[in-house]
């Protein structure tokens, strides 16, 4: 079973920086940083004129926390900088089997 050790970020933005979208990659995870950054120019090239700016970085990703994490935090400054990170949500689901199975029975 392969990991995930890099996670390639790209992003389109208007020239303004103000307005800016996730854009979609042929390839986007990779085993190792060196692979993410290798493909890093081919991804640009791929999605080029598919907004007037164009950001792209390989993101960091812990192969042992890979199943765990479930979201992309990113932000596009002004300047073109981009910051963004993988990121383990803090979002918890709780349910109660108990409660339903007593509707169903007083039903």
């Amino acid at each position: 079973m392969e990991h995930i050790a890099a996670l390639l970020l790209v992003i389109g933005c208007s020239n303004t920086m103000t307005e800016c979208r996730e854009l979609p990659v042929s390839v986007s995870v990779f085993e190792s940083a060196q692979e993410c950054t290798a493909e890093r120019p081919f991804a640009l090239e791929d999605v080029q004129g598919q907004a007037p700016r164009i950001i792209a970085k390989c993101l960091s990703v812990d192969p042992a926390l890979e199943d765990d994490y479930d979201q992309i935090v990113w932000n596009v400054r002004p300047d073109g900088t981009l910051d963004a990170s993988v990121e383990i949500s803090d979002l918890v689901v709780a349910s109660n089997d108990a409660s339903q199975e007593q509707d169903s029975l007083s039903q």
